[in-house]
Parts: structure tokens; C-alpha cells; sequence
């Protein structure tokens, strides 16, 4: 018979939570950014060149972060694979003892656990350590350059929306209108997001939208503290 595969939700969380990550602070850095200079009385120029170099700015910082982030987490995870592989080499009755007491604490009793422990080693012993005793799966393998790309064009894309609003808007409705675009943008972010990771959507719509008109709020309060001290 055919083997049944699955594609499970999980397989998607590396490029998923960096590109969801990098949309949401493109969204919100750069539409903050907008509102706050616009509510600073600042001229559409300004209010477009600011937005552009919060988008160029942000989508570099994103990558270097995710990149530097991820490559410690790479770091971790070849320096245990490198430690497990000697250990496998040099003590490999007291690796298997500590397999055959991973399964037994799973349910199996002592003899179904050494047979479970002595199939997998001969399949792939240090696969089989690094899954079940160190909890290193595939799906969640550090990724440092995916990470980075997905957290940096992410990001564009989702700067690059609020701030294709900046030459459409009238200045006088230009932070309305950049404030309720955002807001809409997030909303959709939250619900494609949510489908994409099997979470509800409502929530998700919720969370992105809230914490966007915060920082909107804010900035828009900053800006306008400012521009009234300067005039």
C-alpha cells in the first residue's frame, strides 16, 4: 500500500513566524513613522523621504537581527550534534541507557524500550539522540539566511504599503488616512497569518490591530508635541 503522507502545520513555523514577524513591524514602524512626522507638520517630501528610509533601514536591521539571532541558535545546535556524535563514540552504553529511560518515561515498559532504543540506534543513532533527547526536529533546524531573507523582504513589503498611501493622500487627511490603511493592512496580515498557522483568526486580526493603533498613537502624540515646541 501507498504510504499516507501528511503536511503538517508545524513544517511551516521557520519562514512563517520571520515573514508574519517582518510584515507586521514594516507595517507598523513605518506607518508610526509617517503619522508621527505628519502630526510634526513636516512637509509630504519629508513625510515620503522619512518613510523610505524607514523602509530601507528597518528591512537591513530585520535581516541582520534575524541572522545573528538564528546563527546562535545554529551555534547551539552543532555544538550539542558535535557533543552527541563524540559521547555516541566514547560512552554509547550510557546513550542507550538514556534513551531506553526517555522511552520508558514515555509509557514503554523496560523491554519495549531497549528494542525501541536498539532499532533506532542501528537506523540512526545520533538522528535518534538528537530528536528524542535533545528535542531537534527538522522543522525547527536554525535557518540563519531563509530567516534573514523572509524577515527582510517581509518587512519591505509590508513598509511599502503605508507608505504607497503618503503620495495618494491629501496632506490634510494624510495621518488619517496612512493611520486607517495600516490598521486595515494588519488586519489582513492577522487573518492570512492565522490561516497559514491554523490559529483563529479573530484573535489574530485583534492582537495585530491593538498593538498597531498603540504605536500609531503614540508616535502621533510625540509628533505633535514636537511640531507645537518648534512652532
Amino acid at each position: 500500500m501507498p504510504r499516507h503522507k501528511e503536511a503538517h502545520l508545524i513544517d511551516r513555523i521557520g519562514w512563517l513566524r520571520a515573514s508574519v514577524l517582518g510584515a507586521n513591524d514594516g507595517i507598523v514602524s513605518t506607518a508610526s513613522l509617517i503619522v508621527g512626522v505628519a502630526a510634526a507638520q513636516a512637509s509630504p517630501a519629508t513625510i515620503l523621504m522619512t518613510g523610505i528610509a524607514g523602509l530601507v533601514a528597518g528591512a537591513m536591521s530585520m535581516a541582520a537581527g534575524e541572522y545573528v539571532s538564528v546563527s546562535s541558535q545554529s551555534d547551539t545546535e552543532n555544538a550539542d550534534r558535535a557533543r552527541e556524535t563524540e559521547e555516541l563514540a566514547t560512552i554509547p552504553d550510557k546513550e542507550r541507557e538514556e534513551l531506553v529511560g526517555i522511552y520508558e518515561a514515555r509509557g514503554l515498559d523496560r523491554a519495549l524500550a531497549e528494542q525501541v532504543a536498539d532499532k533506532l540506534t542501528a537506523h540512526d543513532a545520533l538522528a535518534t539522540h538528537l530528536r528524542d533527547e535533545l528535542g531537534m526536529a527538522t522543522h525547527s533546524a536554525a535557518r540563519p539566511v531563509q530567516a534573514a531573507l523572509a524577515s527582510a523582504g517581509s518587512f519591505a513589503i509590508g513598509a511599502a504599503l503605508p507608505l504607497a498611501m503618503v503620495p495618494l493622500s491629501p496632506a490634510a487627511t494624510l495621518s488619517w488616512t496612512v493611520s486607517i490603511a495600516a490598521l486595515l493592512f494588519l488586519a489582513i496580515l492577522g487573518g492570512v497569518g492565522a490561516k497559514a498557522g491554523g490559529a483563529p483568526m479573530g484573535k489574530a486580526i485583534f492582537r495585530v490591530t491593538f498593538w498597531g493603533a498603540i504605536a500609531m498613537a503614540a508616535t502621533a502624540a510625540i509628533g505633535s508635541l514636537f511640531g507645537t515646541t518648534i512652532a
